[in-house]
């Protein structure tokens, strides 16, 4: 419980999953957030992506969206290389989009400032 937060989206606030879903660690390269289940406010459509830079180069995804308001808010991977194969069908928040509210003290704080306790799901 001190350190449950809940997701929400960095637009319109609708609540996009927390932390009690967490279940890896972020890999290098990517500000992402790794989880089991989401809300259903979180979508995304039938259709892939490509990764044309970064951590996502030629690796396919889902794009997430927030269902209000239609922000960007992560991916769901559906292939890549090796080095992040445990995270296909995963839920992946971008820190940038969302924000997190942290239960025990009652405050909003940038997700990206947000420290988790390690979880690993890698191997």
């Amino acid at each position: 419980p001190e350190e449950c937060a809940v997701f929400h989206c960095r637009s319109c606030w609708t609540v996009l999953g927390d932390s009690l879903q967490l279940c890896a660690q972020e890999p290098p390269g990517l500000s992402v957030i790794i989880c089991f289940k989401v809300t259903s406010d979180v979508t995304w459509e039938d259709s892939l992506l490509v990764g044309l830079e970064g951590a996502l180069l030629e690796c396919t995804y889902y794009l997430l969206t927030c269902r209000s308001c239609g922000l960007a808010v992560g991916f769901i991977l559906y292939s890549c290389d090796s080095n992040l194969a445990y995270l296909r069908g995963l839920f992946c928040f971008f820190k940038d989009s969302i924000i997190c509210y942290l239960l025990q003290n009652q405050i909003i704080i940038e997700a990206s400032k947000v420290k988790f306790p390690a979880v690993t799901l890698k191997e």
